[in-house]
C-alpha cells in the first residue's frame, strides 16, 4: 500500500487517500530516518558549512514536517474518531522529537562552530540571522539544562502539547455536541431566511421536524443578532458563553486543563531563568518586556474607553426609547446594535449578503490581488480533503510561485474560526525550488438549495484577512525555511499583512468588483456602500475595548508567578473587565475555557499581537492613502509592488521593525489606526 503522506515533498499530497490509519506508521518512519541522520551529522567534527550542515538538515526534514502540517492540518478541519486516535498516538511522538532537537547539544555546538567560523562572515545576511536565531531558539529551547532540569523539561514539552490538544478537542467536542431544536417558527420571528432553510435542514438531516440551532457562527450570530425572541438569545448566549465549562457539558470541562497549561508553562519559564512565562514569550517578539506591552495596552484602552462608554449610552438609550427595554442583558446586546445600526444607518448585514455570492467575491479579490501585486489565482485539479475546497496556482507573469486551497464553509468535525496553515514553505537549493503551499480556511455559511454561498460583511473583511497571511507565504522570495514568514517573523508583527489587507474591503473601487446581487445580477448600489461607510466605525469603542480586555487578561494570567487556580483566573479577569470594559458578562460567563488562541493556538502572552500589529498595519495602510490614484483608489499598483518587495518579499529574513521602516521610510506611527477607528478625539 502506498502512503500518501510518504510522497515526495515536490509532488502535490493525494488528499483524498488519506487515511487515519497512514499516520502512524508515515510520521514513525520519518521520525525515525531524521533522527539517524541527525545523530550521524551531531557525530561529525565541527566546524560543518552551511551546505553540509542547515541546508542538509533542512532537505532532509521537509518531508516530515511537510507531513505533520498536513496531518495538523486534517486534524482541525476533517476530524473523526478515527483521525484523532492517530494524531493523538503520533503527538507524544513528535513533541518527544522536537524536544530531543532542542536539547540537542551536539546540534548547538555545531551551531556556534558555525558562528565561530571564517565562513560565517561570507554567508548572506539572511543565513546569518538564522544561525543566530538558532542559537536563541536553542537556549530557550532548553539545550544548557543538565540532569533533572533537562528531564523535566522535556517532560513539560510532552504534557503542555498533550493538555493544548485536550482543550482543543473539548472545545470542538462541546460545540458539535450542543445543539437546540426549535419547532414553532413563530418563535424564530426576525432570523434571516437563510439561517432558518439552513436550520431546517440540519434538523431534517437527524430525522427531526422543526429547526436545529447550533454554536458554530453560521447559525448562532444570526439569531444573536436578528431574533426577536430574547428567550431564544438567552439560551444560545449561554449555550456560547459556557462552551468546555463546567457550566455547560462537564465532559467536556477545560478547567483544569486552564490549571495545568498554565502551571507547566510558569515552569518551564523558570527552568529556563525567566521570571515567568510572558517574560520568556517577548524574547522573541518586537516588544521589549511584559511591561511595555501592559503600558500599551493601557494607554489604548484610555483612548478607546471613553468611545466604548459613549456606543453603551447609545445603545441604551435607543433600546429603552425604540424597544421598551428598561435593561439589557448581556444576551440583548448584538440584538440592540443591529437594530440600533439598521435604524441610524438603514441597512443590514443581511441586506448586504445579498450582493456577496462567494463566486463573485472571489473573482474580484483575484483581480484586486492582481492589482496589487501584479499575481494570478489559476484554478488547477488537485486532490482535496473535502469536497467543498478548492485549489489555486499561484503564478508571477506566467511562473507558478505557490498553490493555495480554500476551505471556507462551516461543517461539524470542523473546529471554528479561520486561520492561514503552511503546508510546506519556499526553499530554494541547488536546482530545486520547492513551492510554499498555504491552506486558507474559513467558517463561512454554505450554499442552501439553489441559494449560493453569501458572505457577509465580516465575512469579507475575514477573506481579505486571511489572504494577507497567505500572501505573506506565497510571495515570499526568501530561500531558506528558517526565515520563511511563519517561521521567523516575530509574532507581534505577524499580523501585520493580514490586518494591512482588510482596509480595502473599505474602497469603494474595491467593492465595485467584489458585488452583484446573486438573484438580479445588478451591482451593489453607491448609495448602500456610503450607508456602509458611514457605519464602518459603528461601536469601534466597544470593540477596541473588548481586544484589549482579551490582551490584558493574556499578560496578566502569564505574568503570575505562581500556579493559578481556575478560580484564580477568573477573578484576574473579572478585574481586567473593571478596568477596561464596558459590558460586564454575568458569573456563570467563561470565555476563558473555549479561548483556544491562548491554550491551544500559540497566542499565550501574545494576544496583544493584534492591536500591536494594527499600529503597524494601519499606518503601513496609510501611505496607500498618501498615494491615491487619480480615481480616489488606493490599489496603487506601485505602493503595492513597494509593499511586496519590502514587506511580504523578505519574510523572516530580516527583523520586523527594520522591514517595517524599508517600506514606510520611519518607524510606526500611532495616528493611522485611531483615525481609521474614529478615535482621534474623545
Amino acid at each position: 500500500m502506498t502512503n500518501p503522506l510518504l510522497s515526495s515533498p515536490l509532488d502535490f499530497i493525494d488528499y483524498a487517500a488519506i487515511k487515519a490509519e497512514h499516520i502512524v506508521p508515515a510520521l514513525t518512519q520519518l521520525l525515525e530516518e531524521n533522527k539517524a541522520l541527525i545523530e550521524q551529522v551531531a557525530a561529525e567534527p565541527a566546524p560543518l558549512t552551511w551546505e553540509s550542515f542547515v541546508e542538509r538538515l533542512d532537505i532532509a526534514s521537509t518531508p516530515l514536517w511537510r507531513a505533520w502540517h498536513v496531518v495538523n492540518h486534517l486534524n482541525a478541519v476533517v476530524n473523526t474518531s478515527e483521525l484523532r486516535a492517530a494524531y493523538n498516538e503520533i503527538l507524544p511522538k513528535i513533541t518527544e522529537y522536537s524536544t530531543w532537537l532542542g536539547l540537542n547539544k551536539d546540534l548547538y555546538q555545531h551551531y556556534k562552530a558555525l558562528k565561530d567560523s571564517a565562513e560565517y562572515a561570507t554567508l548572506t545576511p539572511t543565513r546569518q540571522r538564522i544561525i543566530d536565531l538558532a542559537l536563541r531558539d536553542f537556549k530557550l529551547s532548553g539545550v544548557e539544562l543538565e540532569g533533572e532540569d533537562k528531564t523535566r523539561y522535556a517532560q513539560i514539552s510532552e504534557q503542555l502539547a498533550n493538555i493544548s490538544q485536550k482543550f482543543s478537542e473539548n472545545a470542538l467536542d462541546a460545540v458539535d455536541n450542543w445543539a437546540y431544536f426549535v419547532e414553532s417558527r413563530d418563535e424564530l420571528v426576525g432570523i434571516p431566511e437563510d439561517t432558518l432553510t439552513a436550520a431546517a435542514e440540519a434538523a431534517k438531516a437527524e430525522g427531526k421536524t422543526g429547526y436545529k440551532f447550533t454554536l458554530k457562527m453560521p447559525s448562532y450570530l444570526p439569531v444573536m443578532q436578528y431574533a426577536q425572541n430574547s428567550a431564544l438569545r438567552e439560551i444560545m448566549y449561554r449555550g456560547y458563553s459556557t462552551i468546555a465549562s463546567e457550566q455547560g457539558d462537564t465532559r467536556f470541562d477545560n478547567s483544569s486543563n486552564i490549571e495545568q497549561l498554565l502551571a507547566l508553562r510558569q515552569e518551564e519559564s523558570a527552568l529556563l531563568g525567566y521570571k515567568n512565562f510572558a517574560d520568556m514569550q517577548l524574547e522573541t517578539r518586537m516588544a521589549d518586556n511584559a511591561a511595555q506591552v501592559i503600558a500599551f495596552l493601557r494607554d489604548l484602552a484610555n483612548k478607546a474607553k471613553p468611545f466604548a462608554q459613549k456606543d453603551v449610552a447609545e445603545l441604551k438609550t435607543f433600546a429603552r426609547e425604540h424597544l421598551g427595554m428598561a435593561e439589557l442583558n448581556p444576551w440583548d446586546y448584538a440584538y440592540v446594535s443591529e437594530q440600533l445600526r439598521q435604524n441610524k444607518y438603514a441597512y443590514s448585514d443581511e441586506e448586504i449578503k445579498q450582493y456577496l455570492p462567494e463566486d463573485t467575491v472571489l473573482t474580484g479579490f483575484f483581480a484586486i490581488i492582481k492589482k496589487l501585486f501584479n499575481v494570478d489565482f489559476t484554478p488547477i485539479n488537485a486532490s482535496v480533503w473535502h469536497k467543498d475546497v478548492t485549489a489555486y496556482a499561484v503564478q508571477d507573469q506566467g511562473d507558478t510561485i505557490g498553490y493555495i486551497y480554500f476551505d471556507l464553509y462551516a461543517r461539524a468535525g470542523k473546529q471554528s474560526g479561520a486561520w492561514v496553515g503552511s503546508e510546506r514553505s519556499r526553499h530554494v537549493y541547488g536546482e530545486t525550488t520547492v513551492t510554499p503551499t498555504v491552506y486558507l480556511t474559513c467558517n463561512f455559511t454554505p450554499p442552501t438549495g439553489n441559494k449560493p454561498a453569501l458572505l457577509s460583511p465580516d465575512d469579507l473583511i475575514t477573506l481579505f484577512h486571511e489572504s494577507g497571511h497567505a500572501l505573506h507565504a506565497l510571495l515570499s522570495e526568501v530561500r531558506d525555511p528558517a526565515a520563511s514568514p511563519f517561521s521567523s517573523v516575530e509574532w507581534d508583527a505577524i499580523e501585520l499583512p493580514s490586518q494591512f489587507m482588510e482596509n480595502f474591503t473599505w474602497e469603494w473601487p474595491v467593492i465595485e468588483q467584489l458585488t452583484r446581487h446573486w438573484e438580479t445580477n445588478e451591482s451593489l448600489p453607491k448609495a448602500l456602500y456610503e450607508k456602509m461607510l458611514a457605519a464602518k466605525n459603528y461601536q469601534s469603542g466597544m470593540q477596541t475595548v473588548r481586544q484589549i480586555e482579551f490582551a490584558l487578561f493574556d499578560m496578566l494570567i502569564h505574568q503570575s508567578v505562581n500556579p493559578l487556580s481556575i478560580q484564580q483566573v477568573l477573578e484576574i479577569l473579572h478585574q481586567v473587565r473593571q478596568e477596561v470594559a464596558v459590558v460586564i458578562p454575568p458569573s456563570w460567563n467563561r470565555f476563558p475555557h473555549n479561548f483556544s488562541h491562548l491554550f491551544a493556538g500559540g497566542y499565550g502572552a501574545g494576544y496583544y499581537s493584534y492591536k500591536w500589529a494594527e499600529v503597524l498595519s494601519a499606518d503601513a495602510y496609510s501611505l496607500f492613502e498618501e498615494n491615491k490614484l487619480a480615481d480616489g483608489s488606493t490599489l496603487n499598483s506601485a505602493i503595492g509592488a513597494l509593499f511586496r518587495k519590502a514587506i511580504l518579499a523578505v519574510g523572516g529574513s530580516v527583523p520586523a521593525a527594520e522591514f517595517f521602516k524599508n517600506f514606510r521610510g520611519r518607524d510606526p506611527q500611532p495616528d493611522a489606526l485611531l483615525r481609521h477607528s474614529g478615535m482621534l478625539d474623545a
